[in-house]
């Protein structure tokens, strides 16, 4: 094991990093991280607020410089490190986050002809401009091939593959013309490293085509064409130029071009890891197995388990897939989460801007409050319903302010919901007969945020326990990476060895639980009024409730 590491490519929102790590123990021995060039904090945005775009120039020159300075950054730090000690590259990136490309499976964004074109750019995940184009693939989907949807919880979203490419193709038809073919940001990072974008090397990941372009063995991979027909004659044609090779993360797509070799110093045909998405790969980082809800806290979370695949698993209504080997072989992979998190806080500091306060003061006083004690109630809904409503076109909602409400109470309302969010999710799972035994939170927020990690635990009533790694969809891209080198037979021997957790575990306060299960009665029924069609119409009650409340909580 001496002397041998691995690295984690990580593709997130607005950066992308490199970590580098030891494959004995999983230290984290070196990181360097690049904000994408291109747009607004690495995005591409437009007049229409749906729009959210990525240049796929700034995937290479990312994968380029943080690969480049990374390597540097262990060298001086680590006597004796060099870089042909790297045995392999692991790939995990947002999604769906898919891109119009050649006939060669070249972005067409790379060709000056497209570059300024939005249209040719990477659709990042949180674009939600084919929110028609979804509901229309849910109603033709559920008339026609009601299998589909049962293993995507039952309706297609907007963030997904079909809906974005359909509306190029009604929207900007001269891109989806020009286009040969459709692939996923986390498809096309490792194919570019190993030199395989061509349509006969080209091998797509089982994570990004099962959770968000339908494909599944039990019905022969992707949509069958009668159904992409039915959609449009341009969609069934597309499908014949969809690679047939699907591997999960166990598999290698080949390894390291000459020219990715030369550009970074790393030995040429070390092994890369088939790409999946990050919170995929952050569960492996933070250790998921069965009974084990991993969530990754940012901008949006993801929340992950997995149950063997020998199981009976119920059809899980209003989650995000599942999908036979998209997080560890040998497993169905479970996937839901939410749309915004910490968007929704950072949309209240910078947009609405109180007071002049920023995160920590805001915390800081938000940690003074009880629960109840603000009379508030939140919808978590800012960015859309991922889970369980999968609604894009459901906004958010602040109930209960007076003339006295402060900035920091509907700070911590904003927090509540999230957690309510967070809760819902938990609930559902377990549900449907998929055992929740315990919870590992890991991104910026679990990692810096205690105030948010105690309320998470006294709002659901479990322990919330931190992963050890700051940075897990790196380093489960790492793992990912040590797997397909060699160094460890199966998944489960490299998780022991390179994963861990933080000492400190978020305990729930009883009396706090006690009151929050009541607060969660009257957001459940805000949930279903505002987001069901089965949900009560008459909400007189709900503001005295939450009157109530806060007055018990004052004393």
């Amino acid at each position: 094991m001496d002397n041998r590491y691995a690295i984690g490519l990580d593709y997130g929102t607005n950066s992308v990093r490199a970590l580098i790590v030891d494959v004995a123990d999983g230290r984290e021995i070196a990181a360097a991280i690049w904000t994408y060039a291109h747009g607004h904090q690495g995005v591409v945005l437009g007049k229409d607020p749906n729009l959210a775009r990525q240049h796929p120039a700034d995937y290479l020159t990312g994968a380029e410089r943080t690969m480049v300075e990374a390597l540097a950054i262990a060298a001086e730090a680590v006597p004796g490190f060099a870089a042909s000690q790297v045995i392999g590259i692991g790939v995990d990136t947002t999604g769906s986050t898919p891109m119009p490309v050649d006939a060669d499976g070249v972005p067409l964004a790379l060709d000056p002809k497209w570059s300024e074109n939005p249209n040719a750019l990477a659709w990042l995940w949180k674009d939600h401009t084919g929110w028609a184009e979804a509901a229309e693939i849910t109603k033709l989907a559920s008339q026609m091939r009601p299998q589909y949807l049962a293993k995507i919880g039952g309706v297609y979203s907007s963030e997904w593959f079909y809906s974005k490419i359909l509306h190029c193709l009604r929207t900007a038809p001269e891109v989806f013309d020009a286009a040969y073919s459709w692939i996923e940001l986390a498809d096309f990072v490792p194919a570019a490293l190993s030199a395989t974008l061509a349509p006969g090397k080209f091998v797509a990941g089982i994570c990004a085509a099962g959770h968000k372009a339908m494909y599944n063995k039990t019905w022969g991979g992707y949509p069958d064409k009668e159904f992409l027909n039915a959609l449009d004659p341009k969609l069934a044609a597309l499908r014949d130029h969809l690679t047939p090779r699907v591997q999960d993360v166990s598999s290698a797509v080949g390894g390291l071009s000459s020219e990715w070799a030369a550009k970074t110093g790393l030995p040429a045909g070390i092994p890369i890891a088939v790409g999946a998405f990050d919170c995929h790969l952050g569960a492996i980082g933070a250790g998921v197995k069965p009974g084990v809800l991993v969530k990754i806290i940012g901008t949006s979370t993801c929340d992950i388990t997995v149950k063997a695949n020998s199981d009976t698993l119920a059809d899980v209504p209003g989650v995000c897939g599942v999908v036979d080997g998209s997080v560890l072989p040998g497993y169905f992979g479970l996937e839901a989460g939410q749309s915004a998190v910490g968007d929704i806080f950072n949309w209240f500091v910078e947009y609405v801007k109180p007071a002049g306060l920023g995160h920590v003061e805001l915390t800081t006083e938000a940690d003074k409050l009880k629960p109840g004690e603000s009379g508030l109630m939140a919808l978590d809904w800012n960015n859309g319903n991922r889970t369980v409503l999968v609604d894009q076109r459901l906004t958010g909602l602040l109930l209960g302010q007076t003339l006295y409400t402060t900035p920091a109470e509907i700070y911590r309302a904003l927090v509540e919901a999230t957690a309510f969010g967070a809760l819902t999710i938990i609930n559902r799972f377990e549900e449907y007969g998929v055992t929740i035994d315990e919870v590992i939170n890991c991104g910026g927020i679990a990692e810096k945020n205690a105030f948010i990690m105690q309320l998470y635990a006294d709002v659901t009533g479990r322990p919330m326990k931190v992963s050890r790694s700051a940075q897990t969809p790196a380093l489960g891209s790492a793992i990912a990476a040590s797997v397909v080198a060699g160094v460890y037979a199966d998944f489960a021997a490299a998780q022991a060895a390179m994963t861990g957790l933080k000492d400190r575990v978020y305990q729930p306060d009883g009396a706090a639980h006690a009151v929050y299960a009541k607060l969660y009665t009257i957001y459940r029924t805000l949930h279903d009024a505002f987001g069901t069609t089965t949900g009560t119409t008459n909400l007189a009650t709900v503001m005295k409730q939450l009157i109530d409340i806060r007055e018990q909580a004052r004393g």
